[in-house]
């Protein structure tokens, strides 16, 4: 068991079995390389590349082209957005206070559930300086990506946790829309998007503002 205490509501903690962690803007502060792919990809089809960007974040790179430009749904689009974002490497650095988090973590009380693969997954980690965690799950091994609850359900199970036991840390809506529909509270960090566009039961800034510790046993 953990408990946990967040800035906006001082005083108190609360209680779960796992946090269950986004990559993207939540861990890993990857926006540079995430945002120069994206550009570069409207450009070529004269695209508005603030409009994707607004529904981008948190979302598997098929979902988003389907979502602004369907007739580009390709095979040859995705391999051009694949090998862009792993050869990309600027700018890739862990959000403040995540890596002391993850570190005083035990492997069973968290997981990384994210809408990228698996290879660029560990890339960002990598680079970050960021443990790999014993329950990673990534785009290519799940079927439907956020704001669909698979990928936390999945980490949950793995975990051998019951989701209502789980709270999720997220950056975007539809990562917390995931979380919110897999029956799990949401801690939103405030790195993407504001905390008007993030309905979670609590906010943080940065890790440094999260404190977590394993719960004594009774």
């Amino acid at each position: 068991m953990l408990t946990f205490s967040v800035p906006d509501h001082p005083g108190r903690s609360f209680a779960c079995e796992a946090l269950l962690f986004d990559m993207d803007g939540t861990l890993v502060d990857s926006r540079k390389c995430v945002e120069r792919t994206w550009r570069d990809w409207c450009a070529r089809h004269r695209l508005d590349g603030d409009e994707l960007l607004r529904i981008s974040h948190g979302r598997q790179n098929h979902d988003t082209i389907q979502m602004v430009a369907p007739h580009l749904h390709t095979a040859e689009e995705l391999a051009f957005l694949t090998r862009a974002e792993e050869e990309c490497r600027d700018g890739v650095v862990a959000v403040r206070g995540a890596a002391g988090l993850l570190r005083g973590l035990a492997p069973g009380h968290w997981a990384v559930v994210t809408s990228a693969w698996r290879r660029l997954a560990e890339i960002r980690l990598d680079l970050a300086d960021l443990p790999i965690p014993r329950v990673l799950v990534t785009a290519d091994e799940i079927q439907r990506g956020k704001p669909d609850p698979e990928g936390y359900l999945s980490a949950a199970e793995l975990l051998g946790v019951d989701p209502g036991a789980c709270v999720v840390v997220e950056d975007a809506p539809a990562g917390v829309a995931a979380g919110r529909a897999a029956g799990m509270r949401v801690i939103g960090v405030t790195t993407t998007f504001g905390r008007d566009r993030l309905e979670c039961e609590w906010h943080i800034d940065h890790f440094d503002a999260l404190t977590v510790r394993a719960a004594e046993a009774p």
